[in-house]
């Protein structure tokens, strides 16, 4: 066996000798010599150039090489491990043959063997100082089927395909994969180039069934060849860009050249000229300007191919583009102001009100600090509208940010530049769009901002909406502060419960309660009618619709606090009509009640109220929602039982807490209200409250649970004409509820003549509009013993109706 290799630069030695291992061992002619590797895995039938370091390692190389003995290299399990014992390696590895040694000046040492088969060690000896062991040769299978041979033929395929996928692909590989002469030589072969960990390497090669070695390396092939079409692709890529740029830059001097012999100066030098002048012309701070002057430098100092010089184009332009001057601010006319919101809205008095109370005091103090007010309402009621007739009111650029979805606090105070893309704030890009540092800017839907991974955006608007700090607003993109005091911000949300409190308080609540029946008929006549008949190309002359076909629409046809179904429903009236017209040019259209049903279908909602309540057990209750209130049925019925109570609908925590309050309290008073006490052991209580789709929730429903409790077991019908809302304690008070103004209303359009109120809520009745107190009877409850006196029909309910039928 040859020892020595002429290509090789360190000297030819022949077994040198160590210091710290004996020099010789005697071995039985069984054994084996062991080498543990570290991260390699020998094949059969491969060549492997191995450094050894450890002294053992290198003893147990020179024994056989002076012996010309065969070893067994075999994968240590931890590769940290610098003395590794029997229990240290893998049991499967691989016969070899050492067909050179080198010992290189450096002190290394360097072994190049070829595998020859695989070997199981049986059983390890002891008293020799290296590992040695007897082993066990698995010999590998020759079965050839066609299953095996087709594998055979993917896995040459393969593997030719992940060599031409190399950047230089050896010709010596390509034609030993071409020329291996069998599927299980292909497959280790495959295996011992593959780039994958040395614990799949070793599974591969203690893999002894051929059908299952050649699926686990085609297996593990594709994905490689998966890896570097990908990695091939991207390098393709990055390289196409990279010369784009490269010529792009070239062709850039070129052209700077050839004008600069034509005479026609550098165009780069007349673009820093003018936004030199842009940024005098905008009047920036001093702090701002000078800021910007620094950053037209770089920019001028910066060659035209360089990925930054566009991200400071951009941010000039927003510097020169910002209103930094404050434009003359007219004086406020509040008889005009007046005048115009008595044009755009109808009704809400009160809050035109307090809109003129706050023109007033910016006009006698325009600098001052003014609250920022926030309307809460329903949708519909004209929140959005207030604020555009404010705008006009003080000849002020109108400019609207939805906040609704918000959930990135860069969102408000905008990207920093070192992002790709980054842009400032919708609150800058609020004041770029108006072109006004003294807008009036609208910020719609508050309350549905969000909160994500990147930040609070409401903590980001409390610097915005305080007077005290917005003067120096400082947006992440542009790095420099913005002047917000003079911008009149106003808000608009649906529910003040989602708004943070910090937030909350920095702003002045105007609450906007929906429209009554009355009111709806006046905005419909004045503004909806007008509108839709401009939306479909319609004259006045050309169609008409009358009162009472306008009053059919607002309650058989709509069940809203706002006017925006109603808007839709005109819409649908009058693009009927416009087909009619545009069949027969000479026709006019008139709409009364009787032709909606033509356009509209027959009525959505009617009056249930009656037909619900005429059995014992069902109570009118008042409920409030986000899109204004609402009323809602309590239904209660027994059957034979052991004294149960069931609670279905959706209900929420606190309400099914009211319902047991309710029965709680029913069971103390049974004997006042004559109720037979063994009722309760016998029957089981069911209280339903219909829509059962919809979540539930509130303590207000106390009154009226407690009022369809009495009804079922007394077999009194509750009054149809009458509605309630209120908490209970288990004493038989009522307590004060919320939501008074929007339940009230509506009340009022859902055809209810009485409104029975905790007595504690009579501080919200100046809030009710007039047109409700007006129709309305108020009773107001101290006591649930008021209730029943005031809810209940004298009449006893016929036996037949003691339950009702949901």
């Amino acid at each position: 066996m040859a020892l020595g290799d002429a290509n090789s630069t360190g000297s030819e030695k022949t077994a040198p000798e160590t210091g710290n291992v004996s020099r010789n061992a005697d071995l039985p002619t069984d054994a084996l010599i062991i080498l543990p590797v570290r991260k390699v895995v020998l094949f059969p039938g491969l060549i492997l150039p191995l450094t050894i370091g450890r002294d053992k390692s290198v003893a147990a190389a020179q024994q056989a090489v002076r012996e010309q003995r065969q070893i067994g290299v075999f994968l240590q399990r931890d590769p940290e491990n610098d003395d590794p014992g029997p229990g240290d390696i893998y049991r499967i590895g691989t016969l070899a043959n050492i067909i050179r040694y080198l010992a290189a000046p450096d002190g290394t040492h360097h072994v190049v063997v070829q595998g020859v088969q695989r070997i199981r060690i049986d059983d390890f000896l002891s008293g020799t100082p290296f590992l040695t062991a007897r082993v066990i040769h698995l010999p590998e299978p020759d079965a050839r089927s066609t299953e095996i041979e087709a594998r055979f033929r993917n896995l040459r395929n393969q593997a030719l395909e992940a060599v031409q996928l190399l950047p230089q692909a050896p010709q010596e590989l390509i034609a030993t994969i071409e020329n291996a002469a069998s599927p299980a030589a292909l497959a280790d072969l495959a295996a011992g180039y593959m780039d994958i960990t040395p614990e799949d390497k070793q599974a591969i090669l203690e893999t002894v069934d051929l059908t299952t070695r050649i699926e686990r390396v085609s297996k593990l092939l594709a994905e490689r060849i998966e890896v570097m079409r990908i990695a091939q692709e991207i390098g393709r890529q990055t390289k196409a860009a990279f010369d784009d740029r490269q010529r792009e830059a070239v062709l850039r001097e070129q052209l700077a050249a050839i004008q600069r012999q034509l005479g026609e100066g550098d165009g780069k030098s007349q673009e820093v000229a003018e936004l030199s002048e842009a940024i005098t012309k905008a009047q920036m701070p001093a702090e701002v300007e000078q800021h910007a002057r620094k950053e037209l430098a770089r920019y001028q100092r910066l060659p035209e191919a360089a990925a930054e010089t566009g991200m400071i184009r951009t941010y000039l332009d927003w510097l020169t583009e910002l209103p930094w001057a404050l434009p003359e601010e007219k004086p406020i006319d509040i008889v005009a102001a007046r005048r115009i919101l008595d044009e755009d809205h109808f009704g809400l008095e009160k809050i035109k009100t307090r809109i003129i109370e706050y023109l007033a005091v910016r006009k006698l103090a325009p600098h001052g600090k003014a609250p920022i007010l926030c309307f809460v309402g329903p949708p519909g009621v004209g929140k959005t509208s207030l604020g555009q007739s404010i705008a006009r009111a003080m000849q002020r650029p109108f400019v609207r940010v939805s906040l609704g979805g918000v959930h990135d606090e860069s969102e408000i105070r905008g990207h920093r530049r070192t992002y790709v893309g980054a842009l400032p704030g919708i609150i800058i890009q609020g004041i770029k769009r108006a072109a006004a540092r003294n807008c009036v800017m609208m910020l719609d839907e508050i309350d549905k901002m969000g909160r994500g991974i990147h930040g609070d955006p409401s903590a980001a608007m409390l610097e915005v909406l305080d007077p005290e700090q917005n003067g120096t607003f400082r947006d992440n993109y542009l790095g420099v502060p913005f002047d917000l005091s003079r911008v009149v911000f106003i808000a608009t949300s649906n529910m003040l419960e989602t708004i943070p409190g910090p937030l909350l308080d920095r702003m002045e609540i105007i609450s906007l309660a929906g429209y009554t029946e009355s009111e709806k008929l006046q905005i419909a006549r004045r503004y909806l009618v007008k509108r839709q008949l401009e939306a479909n190309g319609l004259k006045p002359d050309e169609v008409t619709i009358d009162d009472a076909a306008l009053g059919t629409i607002i309650h058989g046809y709509t069940r809203e606090a706002g006017v925006r179904s109603l808007e839709r429903e005109i819409g649908k009236v009058f693009r009927h009509a416009a087909v009619k017209i545009a069949e027969d040019s000479t026709a006019r259209v008139s709409i009364g009640p009787k032709d909606l049903t033509e356009s509209l279908g027959a009525p959505r909602f009617e009056n249930e109220v009656a037909m619900r309540t005429s059995v014992p057990g069902v109570a009118t209750g008042l409920a409030w929602t986000p899109v204004g209130g609402d009323i809602l049925f309590i239904e209660a019925t027994k059957s034979p039982g052991k004294g149960g109570l069931i609670l279905t609908g959706q209900l929420g925590d606190v309400m099914r807490e009211s319902a047991q309050a309710a029965m709680t309290l029913v069971k103390n008073r049974a004997q006042s209200l004559g109720i037979d006490p063994a009722i309760f052991e016998k029957s089981e209580i069911h209280v339903h409250v219909p829509a059962g789709a919809t979540p539930k929730d509130g303590p207000s429903a106390g009154v009226a649970m407690f009022m369809a409790l009495v009804s079922l077991l007394t077999n009194r019908t509750v009054r149809s004409d009458t509605a309630m809302t209120g908490e209970i304690s288990l004493r038989g008070l009522v307590l004060p509820v919320g939501g008074i103004k929007e339940k009230v209303v509506a009340a009022a359009a859902a055809g209810i003549t009485r409104v029975m109120l905790p007595a504690r809520n009579r501080r919200d009745f100046d809030d009710i509009p007039q047109d409700a107190r007006n129709r309305l009877e108020f009773i107001w409850l101290e006591r649930v013993d008021d209730a029943v006196a005031g809810a209940l029909d004298r009449k006893h309910a016929d036996a037949a109706t003691d339950s009702v039928i949901a």
